[in-house]
């Protein structure tokens, strides 16, 4: 055993010869949610992103897309600061034409932080910033295109990982055999070492998963110490589309809001 697997041995959470399917017993869907990001201009970010990554509408809300299951969420808020850093650092979309995703980036706002470079055993990458602050690593990964995966920054990634396993579940494995990580229904969970500050403010300000009974997870939560910064409470959306949701603080300082949709 390595990595996330070992440390999930060690903490009793599980014990593993293999990948892991630990969803069911977690009481969460395996999914990301969503993902909540900062920008100034909602209706320019909604089409900014529909534009490079192909999210899609949906009538739930206008400050939104769907990537599969997993929407992209943008709050108006002019003053956060940059993801890079916090424990949210950064998420990863794939692409079919690296070179050619690049160019339209560049040209419509987003600042080059890393050029496309070739990873034998893995994929072409390239890192940018959106033009309001959130860091993306765009991938050319032909298995998966749409929203790849999210990153983590943590002093102990496998720690951070174990503890994500053990409270929400998702499948432990290896993105391409190469990289320690939890896919939730396709979208990898992963983290690199590197000191990290709480994510709330910050670009992307929190993440969220699905729990089944937002009431019972909580009160679960409760009992294994995890700080609960918002308890369960009903919410209803302009459209109609009605949920319960409530916010915990994750490892490090991640904000993380829990969904329990109808």
């Amino acid at each position: 055993m390595r990595g996330v697997q070992r440390v999930m041995a060690m903490a009793a959470a599980a014990v593993l010869a293999g990948p892991a399917h630990l969803s069911a017993q977690t009481g969460f869907a395996n999914m990301v949610d969503h993902l909540h990001l900062a920008v100034p201009d909602q209706t320019k970010a909604v089409a900014w992103y529909q534009k490079h990554f192909g999210g899609q509408p949906t009538k739930e809300a206008e400050e939104r897309l769907m990537f599969g299951d997993t929407r992209v969420i943008f709050q108006k808020n002019d003053k956060a600061t940059p993801s890079s850093g916090s424990v949210l650092d950064h998420i990863g979309f794939s692409v079919a034409d690296l070179d050619g995703a690049m160019k339209s980036l560049e040209a419509d706002g987003a600042k080059v932080v890393t050029p496309a470079r070739d990873i034998p055993g893995l994929f072409k990458l390239a890192f940018v910033d959106d033009p309001w602050g959130t860091r993306l690593e765009i991938v050319q990964d032909a298995a998966k295109l749409g929203l790849h995966h999210v990153h983590l920054r943590a002093p102990n990634p496998d720690t951070a990982l174990a503890w994500y396993a053990s409270t929400f579940g998702g499948t432990i494995g290896k993105l391409k055999e190469r990289i320690d990580g939890i896919n939730y229904g396709g979208v990898w969970l992963l983290a690199q070492k590197g000191e990290a500050v709480p994510s709330a403010g910050h670009a992307i300000d929190h993440i969220g998963f699905r729990p089944m009974n937002v009431d019972n997870v909580v009160a679960g939560l409760k009992t294994k110490s995890v700080k609960v910064t918002t308890e369960p409470r009903p919410l209803t959306l302009p459209s109609g589309v009605s949920m319960r949701l409530a916010f915990i603080e994750g490892p490090d300082g991640v904000r993380i809001e829990l969904v329990q949709r109808n």
